[in-house]
C-alpha cells in the first residue's frame, strides 16, 4: 500500500517477512523529509520505485530521520544515501550509537537479556539483521523540539517519545493534523500484514512509554501513523493510544497475580505462567514479552513492590509488597 494519504504526506509500505514496514515521505516546495528507511530491500525494492512512479527524484530528500535504532527502521540508510548522497541523516541522541553500528545494536539491544535472563534471538534472526542492514554515520542528533521547514509554510516538529527505545522520535505534521509515531506506541500485539498476532508489544522502559502515550494523546490528532499497524483516523486514534496504555496495566496485573504469594521466579518463568492471559502468541513469540515485562518489573522494583535476586546466574524476582 503506497499512496499520498494527505497533501504532501506519503505512506510507503514495504514487505517485512510476514509483516510490513511503513516509511513516510513528507514533501513541500522546499524539499522532502523521509521518516525511516526500513531495511535495505525496502529502499531498493519499494521506496525508489515509488518515488520514480510519483515523479519525485530521490535528490529532493533533504533529511532522513530514523525514528529509532531498530534495524527495520534504519537498515535502508546506506541504500538511501547511495540514491540521495546529499541528504542529512538524523536520529534521536540516545539511539545514535545503535543507529550507526549494527553489532552494537545486536549485542546491546537484541541481546540485552542473554546473560542476565537466558533469552536471546535465535541465530537465524541475528543473521537476517546483519543481512538486511546497511547503516551510515548520523550527521546530527535530535532531542525533540527541532523543526523542519518544507516550504510553503509546512513545518514539521520533532517529538521525543522514549519508551520503546531511549531515543525514539515522532513527528507532528500540524498541517495534516497528523502524528507520525513509528513504534513509539505498540498496542496489544504487533500484527502480521494480514492482521494476525505476530508477537507482543516490545516497549522497554515503562514509565517513559506511559508518559509518551499520554503526551501524544494530548495532541488530539486526527491521523495516527505507525510503522507496522493500519492507519488510525478520528476516534480510532485515541482508541489505539488508550488501549496501549491499558495494556501496561494488564502486564502489572499479570505479574502481581503470578508473583504475589509465589516463590522467586526468573523473568521467563513469570512470562510462561502469564503469557496466555496477555495475548494469543505461541511459545517462541510469547517469550518476547521479556521486553515489556522487564520494563514493568523494573518499575515495580523502583516502587518497592518486588525485589531482585539471582539463581544460577539468572536474574530472579520476588514479591515484597
Amino acid at each position: 500500500m503506497m499512496h499520498e494519504i494527505r497533501p504532501g504526506l506519503h505512506r510507503i509500505q514495504a514487505p517485512l517477512g510476514e509483516r510490513f514496514i511503513a516509511m513516510y515521505l513528507l514533501t513541500g516546495p522546499g524539499g522532502a523529509l523521509l521518516f525511516d528507511t526500513g531495511i535495505a530491500d525496502s529502499v531498493t525494492g519499494t521506496l525508489l520505485p515509488y518515488l520514480d512512479e510519483a515523479g519525485i527524484h530521490p535528490t529532493r530528500i533533504r533529511w532522513v530521520i530514523s525514528s529509532h535504532c531498530d534495524f527495520d527502521h534504519t537498515g535502508g540508510n546506506a541504500a538511501l544515501r547511495a540514491a540521495a548522497p546529499d541528504a542529512e541523516f538524523l536520529a534521536g541522541r540516545a539511539d545514535v550509537p545503535m543507529t550507526e553500528d549494527v553489532e552494537l545494536l545486536i549485542n546491546g539491544r537484541y541481546g540485552e537479556f542473554a546473560e542476565r535472563d537466558g533469552f536471546d534471538d535465535p541465530p537465524e534472526t541475528t543473521a537476517e539483521v546483519r543481512r538486511a542492514t546497511g547503516l551510515v554515520p548520523v550527521a546530527r542528533a535530535l532531542d525533540g523540539g527541532e523543526t523542519f521547514d518544507l516550504g510553503g509554510g509546512r513545518i514539521i516538529e520533532v517529538l521525543a517519545v522514549p519508551g520503546h527505545s531511549p531515543g525514539h522520535l515522532a513527528l507532528w505534521d500540524a498541517a495534516n493534523d497528523a502524528l507520525l509515531i513509528s513504534d513509539a506506541v505498540l498496542g496489544e500485539t504487533v500484527p502480521t500484514a494480514d492482521g494476525r498476532a505476530a508477537f507482543p508489544p516490545t516497549y522497554r522502559d515503562t514509565p517513559d512509554y506511559v508518559d509518551s502515550i499520554r503526551r501524544l494523546r494530548g495532541y488530539g490528532a486526527n491521523l495516527l501513523l505507525t510503522a507496522h499497524y493500519p492507519i488510525y483516523e478520528g476516534e480510532a486514534v485515541n482508541a489505539f493510544l488508550d488501549g496501549s496504555l491499558a495494556y501496561t496495566e494488564r502486564i502489572d496485573a499479570a505479574i502481581t497475580q503470578v508473583l504475589a504469594g509465589s516463590e522467586e521466579l526468573t523473568t521467563l518463568e513469570i512470562i510462561r505462567r502469564c503469557a496466555a492471559g496477555l495475548g494469543p502468541w505461541d511459545g517462541a513469540a510469547a517469550d518476547y514479552l521479556i521486553f515489556p515485562v522487564t520494563g514493568n518489573l523494573e518499575r515495580l522494583l523502583r516502587q518497592h513492590m518486588v525485589a531482585e535476586g539471582e539463581r544460577d546466574g539468572i536474574r530472579t524476582w520476588r514479591w515484597t509488597a
